[in-house]
């Protein structure tokens, strides 16, 4: 599945380096077939008057040269923290980075360890280009949360830089204005989506001032809405989940959108629009639905990725926009979902523990602080961070975040107990499955067909997708 543009900014405005570096390319060696990891030793090499070398490791990524300044900054506090590795950052534009990528893994010469595009890690893994990374965390005495992590064939093969999760936005001053009780931050009080939809109805405004719940209004000439529940792909397998189907079945072995279940769910989104006159009509192919729903004061309520906090809304905020956050409605189960960018390391590499050892430094929350976890950007992976009161204090006692007892309830609470992670997770060919999917919805969102009738006529050519034989 593709993550959404605005997180690949924001991974890339973070994670990145300045030039484009060239690098010694490493010799493959052979390959564990158990694990995927090279057998080349990982000994630092000594010279011939017996001085210990570094390790030389490459590090891949995306990003313009003023987003890769932040990143370096933070190798060269990892290359001046030891005496035994040094990092050496490949730059590589983001419209060709799995092209290059791939390029690489045909010649051989891969770099050590790297950011890799969501969609991008189980394709990676099947090719047996990843390495095994559960030994990562093996002596630690917390590690990442189940969502935040990539498995493949029962194996950790990376963990998300971020633990990004969709949460509902809604405006304050509307709500006050409507004199209606904030939507809920705790997952115990969270909303049923009918509970939703009547409060949205009250949210919507016509010209007049009539809600869309009174027998005066007039649909045809809306001046509010009460919500903008976004109909992109990556959203949308949340709606099916709650309605106790998805996109695939539990280990992403089957396609079931197909499921009654899962085109009902798709369908409640569409009908916020064609049948309760409650949302903007949104076709589903841009990702600035904050922007163009909460910040331009058009909807009240709206859905997106964490990350909002410390991007677009930080600037928002500080012009007046009075925001809060708050736990997704449900129809019949309680979830969300978490995604992030992973760093990875290259089966190709020679030194796969000294890859690790980078990463595993490179990914901890204390070496993205300031930066992006207390601005807002992005939360934590590791667990202590969601059980630990003093460790939520620390991440979430910040400005750039709401009041914090509705941030705990909102980013801690309801994420360590209620989210799963998506789909790419886990499963493969998610890029094609949800290109095809986004492409045949068209015709859901403006009402020409349902979702059932869709889902149905195109359900061998999802399937001929997930199964990476092309739409």
């Amino acid at each position: 599945m593709k993550m959404k543009k605005t997180l690949k900014k924001a991974l890339a405005l973070l994670l990145c380096l300045a030039t484009l570096c060239s690098f010694a390319a490493c010799s493959p060696a052979d390959n564990d077939e158990t694990t995927g990891t090279t057998s080349g030793s990982s000994e630092n090499e000594t010279t011939a008057g017996g001085e210990t070398e570094k390790v030389e490791l490459t590090y891949s990524f995306w990003g313009s040269e003023e987003e890769a300044a932040n990143t370096q900054e933070v190798l060269d506090i990892f290359n001046a923290s030891q005496d035994r590795i040094h990092v050496t950052a490949v730059a590589i534009p983001w419209e060709t980075y799995m092209e290059k990528l791939n390029t690489m893994a045909t010649g051989g010469n891969l770099p050590d360890c790297g950011l890799m595009t969501e969609a991008g890690v189980l394709q990676f893994a099947e090719m047996g280009l990843l390495s095994d990374v559960s030994s990562m965390y093996a002596d630690a005495a917390e590690k990442p949360l189940a969502s935040a992590t990539y498995t493949y064939q029962g194996k950790e093969i990376a963990y998300a830089s971020a633990n990004n999760s969709l949460v509902m936005y809604y405006n304050k001053d509307m709500f006050d204005a409507a004199g209606l009780p904030y939507p809920p931050a705790n997952a115990a009080d969270a909303w049923t989506w009918e509970e939703f939809v009547d409060v949205a109805k009250k949210l919507t405004l016509d010209a007049n001032g009539n809600n869309a719940a009174s027998p005066d209004f007039d649909p045809n000439n809306i001046v509010q809405y009460g919500c903008m529940i976004e109909n992109l792909t990556w959203q949308l397998e949340v709606w099916c989940r709650s309605n106790g189907s998805g996109f695939y079945n539990d280990d992403g072995t089957e396609v079931t959108i197909n499921e009654k279940a899962a085109t009902d769910a798709i369908q409640a989104i569409a009908d916020l629009y064609l049948v309760h006159h409650v949302a903007p009509l949104s076709t589903g192919l841009t990702d600035d639905g904050v922007q163009r729903s909460l910040i331009a004061k058009t909807c009240a309520m709206t859905t997106n990725g964490a990350w909002n906090i410390g991007t677009c809304l930080s600037a928002a905020r500080e012009e007046g926009l009075n925001y809060g956050i708050a736990v997704l409605p449900y129809m019949k189960e309680k979830v969300t979902i978490s995604t992030g960018g992973p760093n990875v390391v290259f089966s190709q590499t020679e030194h796969p523990e000294e890859a690790m050892e980078f990463i595993k430094w490179y990914s901890s929350e204390e070496n993205s602080w300031d930066n992006l976890i207390a601005a807002g950007i992005w939360m934590p992976t590791t667990s202590g961070y969601y059980n630990d009161e003093a460790l939520t204090e620390k991440w979430l006692k910040n400005p750039a975040y709401p009041e914090y007892e509705e941030a705990k309830a909102v980013l801690c609470d309801y994420v360590r107990d209620y989210a799963v992670p998506t789909s790419w997770y886990y499963t493969n060919n998610t890029t094609d499955f949800n290109t095809l999917l986004g492409s045949i919805l068209g015709d859901v969102w403006t009402g020409n067909k349902t979702a059932e009738q869709v889902i149905n006529e195109n359900y061998d050519s999802l399937v001929a997708a997930f199964d990476g034989m092309g739409a």
